[in-house]
């Protein structure tokens, strides 16, 4: 948990379930996998069972004891769809998020399929949830038609690491998060390919959010495009977002 994130497009972090396994090319270099894996057998530590799943529910009432209103990214360090999570847990989640009204929650997942389970299975979709999904390449953009099957008030994809050119179906999506990936490995990112996806936000008027270039040393290439940073939000303001996310 973090109540002051370095992830550029959030505020804080929140993991009521850590542990995940690689599901498609974007997972290869997860560096969540590789931080967790740090500590595996470490005694006491709150990895020492690595990367494995973890259901923690002592954490599901940290969102109610942060009195200032958040962006708040849920499972950065799990994916709360994952198989392995119980239904019944995944329902305790969303009603702490609920119940945390004056906060907004931003859930991304690689598991479509079980987020629209999910949210069949809701009755009243919290208006405070932003639900995503990871597109990296053309190959998974069915993620993204799935999404839109989920009634959130928010709808985003984030493309990191971004691998290929991709044509965004941008009817009924909220925003776009894109990103090169980082840390050891780091497969390269084609300039064309952002700006594609930065053009087709821009005509389409769909908020665009350039997050890196990435590579093994991602602070030196930064995260300008054409000279200038992206850092568009959703146009949420009608619920209550903290005025420096607007």
């Amino acid at each position: 948990m973090s109540t002051n994130s370095t992830i550029e497009w959030t505020e804080a972090t929140w993991n009521p379930t850590t542990g995940c396994q690689k599901v498609s090319p974007g997972c290869f270099h997860c560096y969540a996998e590789r931080f967790a894996e740090r500590f595996r057998g470490v005694p006491g530590h709150p990895y020492e069972q690595g990367f494995d799943i973890k259901l923690w529910p002592e954490r599901l009432k940290l969102p109610s004891s942060w009195k200032k209103p958040r962006l708040i990214f849920v499972n950065s360090m799990s994916d709360l769809f994952h198989q392995d999570i119980p239904d019944d847990f995944i329902h305790e989640v969303f009603l702490a998020m609920s119940k945390a009204d004056w906060h907004q929650f931003q859930v991304l997942t690689k598991r479509p399929e079980r987020l629209v389970e999910i949210a069949r299975q809701i009755k009243n979709f919290p208006r405070n949830v932003w639900v995503g999904v990871s597109v990296e390449s053309q190959a998974w953009m069915w993620r993204a038609e799935a999404l839109k099957e989920v009634p959130a008030k928010v709808r985003f994809l984030s493309c990191e690491p971004l691998l290929g050119s991709l044509k965004i179906p941008l009817d009924g999506l909220n925003w776009i998060i894109v990103g090169g990936e980082s840390g050891p490995g780091a497969r390269p990112m084609d300039i064309e390919w952002v700006r594609n996806i930065r053009d087709q936000c821009v005509e389409a008027e769909v908020p665009f959010f350039f997050k890196q270039w990435g590579g093994v040393r991602k602070k030196k290439f930064g995260r300008e495009l054409d000279g200038r940073t992206w850092d568009e939000f959703p146009r949420i303001a009608e619920l209550n977002v903290l005025a420096e996310v607007k």
